[in-house]
């Protein structure tokens, strides 16, 4: 009977977690085809380990991607789908393994991302190895979906460190650019940091509280007076994800990461791992260390984690907005931006409320959707124009009316500017913190926010006016080519009308997250 029972519960799990068994499985169907496609390279006379250049060289690559590829979208589709099959609600082994309604949601929004980013592979036409590659992106989403889909600390940081491992190899993969290797050393000595921080913390948590379920935490904490370890445990904690959200000042991996990683690397560090990190942090101080929440208000702070967050997040919009000004790159230029959003994000988090959560999720998955399409613009510049500069984007609209559109729909977005999605993001997002615990103790902090927002406007409207102003330099008309991958546009049009629409009708995601969270 108790064999019979073991069985029935692996079945059960194995069920639970088909979404993370697909993705799993395709990236190792993604390994053989390039382990295969290597192999038929030597047979035809070429060592696998150097490439042939020219034209023969770029034909094989495109055919290996092309198969990689497809094979990777279709398998992030199938757990799409599975996804979508599994029960409301289940829970396994103390909270290791959680279906909910929220989990389910942001598994598809992060298989939706590693979808996108997938299709952007193609324009990396340095990627020797692109079976590889497509692997490891998906063995990070693997990483994504156990963070989503977790409420125990040591499985969180078994999901962290599966996400940062294929991270940190995915920012140096390009052997070609010396930048490239210098992304992946400063992401990971600054990543191992970050998960020395936060294993210390969980370890002094676990020490102090008896367990790691987050539930069994917030019960100790209510049950008696926070002692010293355990605030610190509870501060190492938000420091290891204050690294993870680069939010400042933990943040000085971000820009060289955004500048010298492959491109989808750089689109999927900003975009998917963004949102898991969110969300399980949205879960870890609101379910976890809710009994000693404090108080960020300017009328009556209250020690405990929330003022350590809305430092935290006013740091991050002061400091962000303000570099960002100095930018002459547009990758350094988002990095910038991004510690930016990444204050403004954690005000749903300071708020504290179910409605604040939720706008912090919103917020965070229209921040990804719109990063990933930037990206794709600034991947198609920097292979026609062989840099992503300012100065590379001049005359774009020219050249590519269909791509300074949608780069357009992405800047204004990000500035908050209606009806686009970020506008809605934003309105949603500052009235949930100014209804937090009464009196409008957070009018500070959203005060702050808004003049970082204007402050954002001017660099934002710098990129459009390069775009859409500024004549090409004699070298870029002579170098560009008017014709990029179909593929590479379809994938931004698709994210640029998802913008347009969720600005015109945010309750198409919003409701969902607040069902989910309630």
């Amino acid at each position: 009977m108790r064999s019979l029972a073991s069985t029935t519960s692996y079945l059960e799990l194995l069920r639970l977690a088909s979404p993370e068994a697909v993705v799993v499985i395709s990236a190792l169907v993604v390994l053989t085809i390039g382990l295969m496609s290597g192999r038929a390279t030597g047979a035809a006379g070429v060592s696998p380990a150097k490439p042939p250049a020219g034209a023969a060289g770029i034909r094989l690559r495109r055919t290996a991607t092309g198969w990689c590829s497809l094979v990777a979208a279709l398998g992030v589709v199938i757990a799409i789908a599975a996804v979508l099959m599994l029960p409301r609600s289940a829970n396994l082994f103390g909270g290791m393994l959680v279906i909910t309604p929220l989990a389910s949601l942001f598994k598809i929004i992060c298989l939706a991302l590693a979808f996108f980013t997938v299709c952007l592979v193609r324009s990396e036409k340095s990627l020797r190895h692109p079976g590889e590659y497509l692997a490891i992106i998906l063995l990070a989403t693997v990483g994504l979906m156990l963070l989503v889909g977790s409420e125990e600390l040591l499985m969180i940081f078994i999901g962290l460190e599966l996400l940062g491992l294929s991270l940190y190899v995915m920012a140096a993969f390009d052997k070609t650019d010396l930048r490239s290797a210098e992304a992946g050393l400063k992401y990971f000595l600054f990543g191992s940091t970050s998960s020395a921080f936060t294993l210390f913390g969980i370890s002094l948590i676990y020490g102090m509280s008896g367990s790691t379920g987050l539930a069994a935490i917030s019960a100790r904490l209510a049950a008696a007076p926070v002692q010293p370890l355990l605030a610190t445990g509870i501060i190492m904690t938000l420091i290891g994800f204050a690294f993870k959200i680069a939010a400042a000042p933990f943040h000085l991996w971000a820009p060289d990461a955004y500048q010298g990683a492959p491109i989808p690397s750089a689109a999927f560090i900003a975009s998917g791992s963004k949102v898991a990190s969110f969300v399980v942090l949205g879960k870890i101080v609101l379910v976890g260390f809710g009994p000693v929440h404090g108080n960020a208000g300017w009328h009556a702070m209250v020690a405990g984690w929330s003022p350590v967050l809305a430092v935290l997040a006013a740091l991050s919009i002061l400091i962000g907005n303000l570099v960002a000004l100095a930018q002459t790159n547009v990758r350094r230029l988002l990095a910038y931006s991004a510690v930016a959003h990444a204050g403004y994000t954690l005000l749903g988090l300071v708020a504290g409320s179910r409605d604040g959560f939720s706008a912090t999720l919103f917020y965070a998955a229209v921040y990804a959707i719109t990063l990933v399409g930037a990206f794709g613009v600034v991947a198609v510049v920097r292979g026609e124009t062989g840099d992503d500069d300012l100065k590379n984007f001049s005359g774009l609209a020219g050249r590519a009316p269909l791509l300074a559109g949608c780069m357009a729909v992405f800047m204004l977005s990000l500035a908050g500017i209606p009806p686009l999605a970020g506008f809605f993001a934003k309105f949603y997002l500052f009235s949930a913190a100014l209804r937090a615990g009464g009196n409008y103790g957070l009018l500070w902090l959203i005060a702050l926010a808004l003049f970082g927002s204007f402050v954002s406007l001017y660099y934002y409207l710098i990129v459009l006016k390069a775009i859409f102003v500024d004549e090409p330099s004699l070298t870029i008309s002579s170098s560009a080519h008017r014709s990029s991958d179909l593929l590479q546009q379809i994938t931004v049009a698709v994210l640029a009308a998802a913008i347009l629409l969720l600005g015109l009708m945010p309750n198409t995601l919003a409701a969902r997250i607040l069902a989910a969270v309630s």
